[in-house]
């Protein structure tokens, strides 16, 4: 049977209510333990549980963070089958695509998961999800990647977004299949699997303001748009534009502050603000347009996929052309294959 590595993060899962809302609860590890320790014995894999101290807000999250995250597994890499991640939902996406992008191709997987409510209030859905976690981590044909497991659903870590605030079924993946889905058993897709190795386990320098997210919306300004890319900080944009990639002309203004900043060294990524579909920069002249000044199609990624990988790129010092190649295909199935 696997042995797997339980990681715990923070977030909402391991929270207890007081006076003023939720709060991160001392004694959730023990809490845990106990409940799982209750479940038959032959159902879960053998499992070790570690805190990382201090907690990770979710809502606070940096790029730093995903440094402890790989610190931890490097520490543990060789001693486990698998490792799950109990992470706070607010960032989870993000902090799952990171690890996709860090840790590149995988010979075990790592599964992450949380709670729309902490474990041991009424209809908490934390245990659900812990425990679909561990199977998923210790299941012999587990995918070699990063996962997210929330509410029977195995999703690829890169292409998951939260799309819900309220429901118990928080996450989904809108321009990809689910890896896995749980029903009386666990049923894992029959799709191609990613390539398999050693991972990288190393740290990468990030470094805060270097990724920025321009929203495309009306009532953009062109001044706007200039002071935002004439932060001597920024070398990585992720361009949110309308429908199949479309961005307003702004009177041709927009265009001419792209155009400037590519030719500085900037690279532009363009994402859809569409939660489904693909940016196809060549369907309308506005987007056409895009292509002719080096702006980088993100086809169907995701924003929380495009601004992690950019930040892991940076971070692992890609730069010029080198980078604008990882940008423009996929690295760890994140997006589809460009035509």
């Amino acid at each position: 049977m696997a042995r797997l590595l339980v990681l715990y993060t923070g977030g909402t899962l391991g929270m207890e209510p007081s006076s003023g809302g939720y709060v991160p609860s001392p004694h959730f590890a023990e809490r845990l333990q106990a409940v799982l320790a209750a479940q038959p014995s032959d159902r879960l894999p053998n499992h070790d549980l570690l805190a990382l101290n201090p907690p990770i807000d979710s809502a606070d999250l940096e790029p730093a963070a995903w440094n402890r995250l790989i610190d931890a597994l490097s520490a543990a890499w060789s001693s486990y089958d698998g490792f799950v991640i109990l992470h706070g939902t607010d960032t989870l996406a993000y902090t799952a695509a990171a690890l996709s992008f860090l840790l590149d191709a995988l010979d075990k997987p790592v599964v992450l998961t949380g709670a729309q409510i902490p474990l041991g209030e009424p209809r908490s859905d934390a245990l659900n999800n812990v425990l679909l976690a561990l199977q998923a981590a210790g299941h012999p044909c587990a995918p070699r990647e990063v996962c997210i497991a929330f509410h029977d659903r195995l999703l690829r870590g890169n292409r998951a977004r939260k799309c819900r605030t309220q429901g118990l079924d928080a996450f989904d993946s809108p321009n990809a299949p689910w890896l896995g889905e749980a029903g009386i058993t666990l049923r894992l897709a029959e799709l191609p699997a990613l390539p398999a190795g050693a991972p990288n386990l190393t740290p990468a320098a990030f470094e805060a303001g270097r990724v920025g997210v321009l929203h495309c919306h009306p009532g953009l300004a062109a001044g706007q748009v200039a002071r935002q890319l004439d932060d001597p900080q920024l070398q990585g944009l992720v361009l949110l534009t309308y429908g199949m990639g479309n961005p307003p002309g702004l009177d041709g203004q927009l265009l001419a502050c792209l155009r400037q900043a590519v030719e500085r060294g900037l690279a532009i990524v363009n994402v859809t603000q569409c939660r489904q579909g693909s940016v196809q920069q060549g369907a309308y002249a506005s987007g056409g347009r895009l292509n002719d000044i080096g702006i980088i199609a993100g086809h169907d990624i995701t924003p929380e996929a495009a601004i992690t990988k950019l930040e892991v790129l940076l971070g692992r010092a890609k730069r010029g052309q080198v980078l604008r190649d990882a940008l423009s295909r996929p690295l760890r199935g994140e997006m589809s294959t460009p035509p």
